[in-house]
């Protein structure tokens, strides 16, 4: 029965199969421009990621994506010779389907029907290393397979006392409606105790006087190289495609006294599913408590630009605009013919390199002028019994020098602006 094939499709969606997977990447074109084009090549590096070998690709230019099979009836005929011609197992659509759209398209190829959320969903499941991004990816996988389930079960409930109406199948689905429902309030509660914990490391740091800067950037933008290349952190560095979803906090000294917290976060993509910003909306958050936002940018990526902006509209998304801005072009070792790059939108604009360290001491340096805005220099002489006021110094400024003479104590020192009426 059909319905039982629709099942059988959901059941087994979450996963790609250990076999390696030979797909057909699909996609339509709206706006008549190359983005579909540009959009189809990245969904090609996603599916590399995943283990896949793609075979084919297909674009139809529609005013509108087809409700019911995504694409038009006489491509789908195409598609189904391209299958043919190409041993294909499957195809990657470039947009989330829908239940009927992915139902559809089965019955009509007969093969694996996948669509560009279950893709990134199925290297975020591969890819997670922590509790907290376990935790995050198998919530957005069951809300994804919440919404389909809740799609199956309306089409069956318009049959109207028709076949495959009553019977197992329609109590199999309402027991997986209620599976997934106690589960995803399983892991909401776990996450919730994760976030209160994240919440408390955030307020120690705010405590502790250390600021912080968010390493954020597309997808392979290089960030985890930064971080690497700086403090020795050791993050995985990968050409895939989300090599890290965990963030990676260092302290990174960008003078002899001066610290600052560097914060690697994953990386965003264009058509980022509403169901993992949803899941890892505490991990992308880190963007929107930080001090300072590192936008790094792979400078050798033709794409550049567009990539740029899903950044900035995802930061807009997240809340975290107002923030001093420090755009990293990176990968300048990969740029043939090097060009003097503005990010009208970033306070300074650095050409770097993790491989060579071009640029590096420039972007620490950046830094350390972002902090000093907000502190004040003092030049002071303490008597001995005010010890306490050069203890606080060391805590939450930066104490630059100490020299005992006999009159007292001198010091000279950046101090934030709370405490300075303090001393």
């Amino acid at each position: 029965m059909m319905w039982m094939k629709k099942l059988r499709i959901l059941e087994n969606m979450i996963s790609m199969d250990e076999i390696k997977e030979r797909v057909i990447l699909v996609a339509v074109d709206t706006d008549g421009s190359d983005q579909a084009e540009r959009s189809l090549d990245e969904l090609g590096e996603l599916a590399k990621t995943a283990g896949a070998e793609v075979v084919g690709r297909m674009i139809q230019p529609r005013e509108n994506i087809h409700p019911g099979t995504y694409i038009g009836k006489g491509k789908i005929l195409e598609l189904k010779e391209l299958l043919w011609e190409t041993h294909g197992t499957g195809i990657i659509c470039d947009d989330e389907l829908t239940s009927v759209q992915m139902g559809n398209l089965e019955a009509e190829l007969d093969c694996k029907i996948m669509d560009r959320t279950l893709l990134i969903l199925d290297i975020f499941a591969a890819r997670a290393v922590s509790g907290e991004g376990k935790i995050q990816v198998e919530l957005a996988q069951l809300k994804y397979r919440a919404s389909r389930l809740a799609g199956l079960g309306k089409s069956l409930s318009r049959l109207g006392g028709g076949i495959g109406t009553r019977g197992p199948g329609e109590k199999k689905l309402e027991m997986d409606r209620r599976l997934i429902r106690e589960r995803i309030s399983r892991l909401k509660k776990e996450l919730k105790d994760v976030e209160r914990h994240r919440e408390l490391i955030r307020g120690q740091r705010k405590q502790s006087g250390l600021k912080v800067a968010a390493l954020v950037g597309y997808t392979s933008a290089g960030k985890s190289s930064i971080e690497n290349a700086l403090t020795q952190a050791g993050v995985l560095e990968d050409a895939m495609l989300f090599s890290t979803l965990d963030t990676t906090t260092r302290a990174l000294t960008l003078d002899n006294t001066q610290e600052i917290l560097l914060t690697d976060t994953v990386g965003f993509i264009n058509k980022l599913p509403h169901h993992l910003v949803e899941a890892f909306k505490s991990t992308l958050e880190e963007a929107k408590y930080a001090d300072i936002i590192v936008h790094v940018v792979d400078a050798s990526n033709p794409q550049m630009d567009a990539q740029m902006h899903v950044v900035y509209e995802t930061l807009r998304q997240l809340g975290a605009e107002g923030k001093p801005v420090i755009t990293l072009f990176n990968k300048q070792d990969k740029v043939e013919n090097p060009v003097n790059h503005k990010d009208l939108q970033a306070d300074y604009s650095i050409a770097t390199s993790a491989k060579t360290g071009q640029g590096l001491e420039e972007f620490k340096h950046a830094l350390l002028e972002i902090i000093r805005k907000e502190q004040i220099y003092i030049e002071r002489l303490y008597d001995f019994s005010e010890a306490g006021k050069i203890q606080l110094i060391r805590s939450k400024g930066q104490l630059l020098s100490e020299e005992y003479v006999p009159e007292g104590i001198e010091v000279k020192a950046y101090v934030p602006q709370d405490i300075y009426g303090r001393l």
